[in-house]
């Protein structure tokens, strides 16, 4: 559901980045009061996770469509809200910068479409709420599913609102919409139930890692911290180096409504603010379409996959200590 360019007018896009700055801004603050060191590389190896398990597109049957996951809700119920959107804006940077994979312009709407909804809706309205009296494994699954159907059609119908809002594009709204809505409505069920099997797993090997449940479960851990953090890892480069060679070749939602609606996801955009954009980002992606310039060698998505995880792993950790997160407890410690 990465929006183009060619959808979206400066205005809405500068709205957009505003938006997504002023949450990023909270979230900055929000973290930094927290003592919880374990976050820092809980928040790196789901990072890469989550970029890894996006390139795995899956089939939607009967539709011609493929859908991937967003990632918001699964690193919310991990990080908590805001640990999570900052997370999630890390791999959507990386994906936009080095893989042009998204408008540069477009990004504000990325990060409010795909992060903003999954992670404080997700995890505000639907995750807290159904797991205050504890957790379990059926309760896991029904707020995996609720949460990824929910965000993901409030983030389907933003994307509709912003290209009506730009009116840069021949896209009717009515149909756009009635086209967007029921196929993010499948790819979201399947995104709940990909989300629920990784919450489970963590569930069962630290219950502590998922957010607001360590502290109410009694259940005992099958594996340890470090053993579950390396399993996940194993898992993100797996996915991103292997699995990625036989995601779905059918466009993605987004591009499929776009066809349904306009005959065409490929739009065009005139102006020098998106030509700018397009130069800066031919400049930055350095492997274009998760693939090496100019070769259609499967060497490149897996290189691409693997490469990308560990660059959103090590922006994370970057994340932390530039902004020094969960400082408190660090200070206590020197003290």
């Amino acid at each position: 559901m990465h929006m183009a360019d060619a959808l979206i007018a400066p205005a809405v896009a500068g709205t957009m980045y505003v938006l997504s700055t002023g949450a990023a801004g909270v979230s900055v603050k929000k973290v930094r009061e927290e003592s919880d060191e374990s976050k820092i590389p809980v928040m790196g190896v789901m990072g890469a996770f989550v970029f890894a398990t996006q390139m795995l597109n899956f089939t939607i049957p009967g539709t011609g469509s493929s859908g991937h996951l967003c990632g918001g809700m699964m690193l919310s119920a991990m990080l908590g809200p805001f640990a999570g959107f900052l997370t999630m804006i890390g791999v959507l940077l990386v994906q936009c910068l080095l893989f042009a994979d998204g408008g540069l312009m477009a990004l504000g709407c990325n990060i409010w479409n795909m992060a903003f909804y999954g992670c404080f809706v997700g995890a505000l309205l639907i995750w807290r709420p159904i797991m205050k009296k504890g957790a379990s494994r059926a309760k896991i699954i029904a707020a995996s599913i609720i949460g990824c159907v929910l965000t993901l059609q409030l983030g389907a119908f933003s994307v509709t609102l912003e290209t009506l809002v730009s009116g840069i594009t021949e896209l009717p709204f009515s149909t756009f919409l009635a086209t967007m809505q029921p196929i993010h409505l499948a790819i979201g069920f399947v995104e709940g139930l990909i989300t629920s099997a990784v919450l489970i797993f963590v569930y069962e090997s630290r219950p502590e890692m998922l957010w607001g449940v360590g502290e109410e479960t009694k259940k005992e851990g099958k594996l340890s911290f470090k053993t579950t953090i390396i399993v996940i890892a194993i898992a993100a480069a797996i996915c991103g180096g292997f699995v990625s060679l036989y995601a779905s070749a059918f466009p993605d939602g987004l591009e499929w409504s776009m066809e349904q609606v306009a005959g065409t996801s490929e739009l065009e955009a005139e102006g020098t603010v998106y030509e700018t954009a397009e130069s800066i980002q031919e400049t930055t992606s350095l492997l274009p379409d998760y693939a090496f310039k100019d070769s259609e060698s499967a060497v490149g998505t897996s290189f691409s996959g693997i490469v990308g995880a560990a660059i959103v792993a090590g922006l994370s950790a970057v994340f932390c200590y530039a902004f020094r997160f969960f400082r408190r407890k660090t200070e206590t410690k020197t003290a």
